[in-house]
């Protein structure tokens, strides 16, 4: 049975439809001419509530991948990014998204080869490639062409030789086999219909001894069926999310070892924003997810 059966049993859409709808939201982000946080806008971002300003007057702010700060640069530090990392990228590359700061935890270093999962407008992919140097090379792969055409001109503007964007959804890599070295991903695999099938395409691409180091939602309870079920729910980061035991064993069977999943508690601020009539913290919280293939 595979993943996407089993964590939405009662779905009425399928797996393409599901691909449709996210890949939808997010070309709406990025053709916006302002960034995900400083939108105006619901339909292409995130869900909104009424939340009072420092006047009087109460204006609609957005939530899911933003906080009331509504810039995509105090967003990125508030999931855990520097001030030196926000500073070090291009900013067209900030959209606001995320649940973390997968390139902390990848222990990356010079010469290495980089993947990153759903690389949006690319700013993990510009950090990573700061930090593997020119000897080094990053890819993003992602499956929105509003995505990739903006994190490519992102780079040609800035002359980052050692980046590429490449189009495709993460189920099925347009990458080779043991090819790279870390695979990194930013609050996007929870959005695949199969995670299984992400998992498997992970574990293929890598190197004997390479690693993945991921930054994701992740589910402590289970989900109400009306948001599971839900493709809006999906869309925004919610009703896709996996049960930690669910992914840590998706992982370990896929043959990955020392499956790490650590819920990072400091979220929970930012996840309470999400939903608007539950407290959506009492299911999800971000997570580092950590494993690696084993050495030949």
């Amino acid at each position: 049975m595979t993943e996407n059966t089993t964590s939405r049993e009662e779905a009425t859409f399928t797996d393409d439809e599901q691909h449709e709808t996210v890949r939808d939201r997010y070309a709406g982000v990025a053709s916006e001419d302002t960034d995900c946080c400083e939108s105006n806008t619901t339909a292409d971002c995130c869900s909104d509530t009424e939340s009072p300003t420092s006047g009087d007057t109460d204006t609609e702010t957005l939530t899911g991948c933003c906080t009331n700060d509504k810039t995509s640069a105090t967003w990125a530090e508030h999931v855990g990014y520097s001030s030196e990392d926000i500073e070090s990228v291009p900013a067209d590359a900030n959209l606001g998204l995320g649940c973390g700061n997968p390139t902390a935890i990848a222990n990356l270093s010079p010469g290495r080869t980089v993947l990153d999962l759903g690389s949006g407008g690319g700013f993990d992919c510009f950090l990573a490639a700061n930090e593997v140097g020119t000897e080094g090379h990053v890819i993003g792969v992602d499956m929105t062409p509003e995505m990739i055409e903006k994190a490519r001109t992102s780079s040609e503007n800035n002359d980052a030789e050692n980046v590429e964007f490449r189009l495709g959804v993460i189920e099925h890599l347009p990458v080779g086999d043991e090819t790279v070295d870390v695979i990194i991903s930013n609050c996007v695999i929870n959005l695949s219909p199969d995670k299984r099938q992400v998992c498997e395409e992970a574990y293929r691409v890598l190197h004997p001894g390479g690693r993945l180091a991921i930054s994701d939602v992740v589910l402590t309870a289970k989900l109400p069926e009306e948001l599971r079920a839900d493709l809006d729910s999906i869309a925004e980061c919610i009703g896709g999310a996996s049960l930690i035991e669910r992914l840590e064993a998706l992982l370990e069977e896929t043959g990955f070892q020392d499956v790490r999943i650590e819920p990072k508690d400091e979220t929970q601020d930012f996840i309470r924003e999400w939903g608007d009539d539950r407290d959506l913290d009492e299911y999800l919280v971000s997570a580092t997810i950590r494993g690696h293939k084993p050495s030949a």
